[in-house]
């Protein structure tokens, strides 16, 4: 019988993933702004930017392996209404605030529960069959392009009525889902497939993730993504601060720009990824993204010298839809490299990964701005070119472990 999620399913997890996505999203125009209530000078402010994205990515590391394994020991839906009710915790706290160490705590807790996105991979793969997920993973990422096309100049906009004021937004519209999820999500992961007991080894972050990326054919697609992703998120991370000091723009400025970003990841991921890999292949269409995010990389670098709104956007759009070709391609492989028991932990290990790159990337990204602030873009540039190289070379070897896991 063909698995496929029902319409229903795929309704709600497309709206987690995009409130997910808004919710994250918001608040990266509004973060220099937050943290210049707490702190002064343009160093500091970028210090505490860094390391309220970074806070959140360590826990969120700390606690995504785990989050997969529970949900290939007890099912998808409890792990993932849990992660909601930390997400609406985290954004109240961060709107309260009050005092730098309740926004950190406010990051801490959304972290230790942060596995909406990742459980929600795991349910598509649970619902679906392997070669169509590549698909399903490719709507998954239109809809989170949409969520981060939106959520910038939402925050922007409501941020005119108070830098708090994106934050309980956040908070109740992921009340919403919450709510949703409770009363209408089935569960997707049928007993017969579910992890028979869960090991203290399943929650120790680094073991787990150990476990996954030792695998032969996960190991270069986990290392080039890592790459991308420490390249990613430091350019998330510093752009605020760089279009806040280099351009002076406002928050509502910030939002635009991203809300352009957002539209073409939404394109690239809904329509554009569609279409070419069923004709070139999911390998080939990770390395031409990753060979477009370098191309966008390099001209925004150049911005640091020419103060072009132009030039900035061309290389924002083309690092974006780099980004829209590589993610659900590069999810595709990882999904097919592994068998249709460790779908969760995989994803979990995904995460876990993305999260570690979360901590690394806007920390160098803020740290080397110090120095220059086209050294950012520089130094995401020569990773993205570092993961290219690893994914290409690879190749051959994550082509027989899909046949193998077919």
């Amino acid at each position: 019988m063909t698995r496929r999620p029902d319409r229903a399913q795929l309704v709600f997890i497309s709206a987690t993933v995009f409130l997910s996505f808004i919710g994250f999203s918001l608040l990266v125009p509004i973060l220099p702004f937050l943290a210049q209530e707490y702190v002064r000078g343009s160093d500091s402010i970028a210090l505490v930017t860094g390391l309220l994205l970074s806070s959140y990515a360590l826990c969120s590391f700390i606690a995504a392996p785990a989050l997969g394994a529970m949900s290939d020991r007890w099912g998808r839906r409890p792990v993932l209404l849990v992660s909601l009710v930390g997400s609406v915790v985290g954004y109240l706290l961060l709107g309260i605030g009050g005092a730098l160490w309740v926004l950190f705590l406010g990051r801490v807790i959304d972290g230790l529960t942060g596995g909406n996105v990742s459980t929600a991979f795991a349910y598509v793969a649970d619902v679906s069959e392997p070669q169509d997920r590549a698909k399903y993973y490719g709507l998954l990422g239109a809809v989170a392009g949409l969520g981060f096309m939106f959520g910038p100049p939402i925050g922007g906009l409501t941020a005119q009525l108070g830098v708090s004021a994106p934050l309980y937004l956040a908070a109740a519209i992921t009340a919403l889902n919450l709510v949703w999820g409770f009363f209408l999500l089935p569960e997707s992961l049928a007993p017969e497939d579910r992890g028979e007991t869960l090991r203290a080894l399943d929650l120790n972050p680094f073991a787990q993730l150990g476990h996954v990326i030792a695998l032969p054919s996960l190991t270069p697609l986990f290392g080039a993504a890592f790459l991308f992703f420490v390249a990613f998120n430091g350019m998330e991370g510093n752009a605020s601060v760089y279009l806040k000091d280099v351009f002076d723009w406002s928050a509502r400025d910030i939002g635009t720009v991203l809300f352009v970003a957002g539209f073409f990841a939404a394109f690239t991921q809904g329509y554009l990824v569609r279409k070419l890999v069923p004709r070139l292949g999911a390998e080939r269409v990770a390395l031409l993204g990753l060979a477009t995010g370098v191309a966008g990389l390099l001209l925004a670098a150049l911005t640091a010298r020419l103060a072009s709104t132009p030039l900035l956007y061309t290389g924002a759009i083309l690092f974006i839809v780099g980004d829209g070709l590589y993610e659900p391609s590069n999810n595709g492989l990882i999904s097919g490299a592994a068998g249709p028991k460790m779908q969760g932990r995989v994803q979990g290990a995904n995460q876990a990964m993305q999260s570690i790159s979360r901590v690394v990337g806007p920390l160098l990204a803020n740290w080397v701005y110090v120095f220059g602030s086209a050294l950012p873009w520089l130094v995401e540039a020569a990773l993205v070119v570092g993961g290219l190289l690893v994914l290409a070379t690879a190749l051959p070897a994550v082509r027989a472990a899909m046949a193998r896991a077919a």
